[in-house]
């Protein structure tokens, strides 16, 4: 089975966690870039807007062929709430059909759970089918801690099994 991560990420923090994934994993490492500059608090709401329009973010790269992949890990930072808007782009052009997908955040059960169930409404839309997904609260940790954190996490929900089918 081979499995990728894809991610998106403006801090070391969720893209901390995508590295662990895939190390422990042996998963190819993808990063989802935004190419559009947002600064400031105005900026920051107009993006969380964005992140309910379907392909308005620009991102690179602009499509990846998943058709490779048996499982794939998506995971985003919440943007006001919302998945990150280039994540959203990104399943917007995706083909999910067939495959097995664990959508994670890197933000805590409270606002996490809206991200999860947009970011699967819009996989299960794409055809992808959610066989798992988590949480992982990161916000002031050091980075050592979050990979800590992490690996503990993939125990207690046994995400590794997923990588041995």
């Amino acid at each position: 089975m081979k499995t990728c991560v894809i991610y998106y990420s403006r801090t070391g923090n969720t893209a901390m966690v995508a590295k662990t994934l895939a190390e422990e994993l042996n998963a190819d490492l993808i990063e989802i870039k935004d190419l559009k500059d947002r600064k400031g608090f105005l900026s920051s709401f107009k993006s969380s807007i964005d992140a309910l329009r379907e392909s308005k973010t620009p991102i690179s790269p602009e499509r990846v062929e998943l058709s490779e992949y048996d499982l794939i890990y998506i995971g985003t930072p919440t943007w006001a709430g919302k998945p990150a808007p280039a994540v959203i782009t990104f399943i917007d052009r995706a083909d999910f059909l067939g495959k097995d997908v664990i959508p994670f955040t890197t933000m805590s059960r409270q606002g996490g759970e809206g991200v999860i169930e947009r970011m699967s409404e819009k996989i299960r839309a794409r055809g992808g089918r959610i066989v798992n997904f988590f949480m992982q609260k990161t916000g002031g940790k050091e980075l050592i801690q979050v990979r800590e954190d992490t690996l503990k996490l993939m125990a207690e929900k046994d995400l590794k099994i997923y990588s041995s089918r």
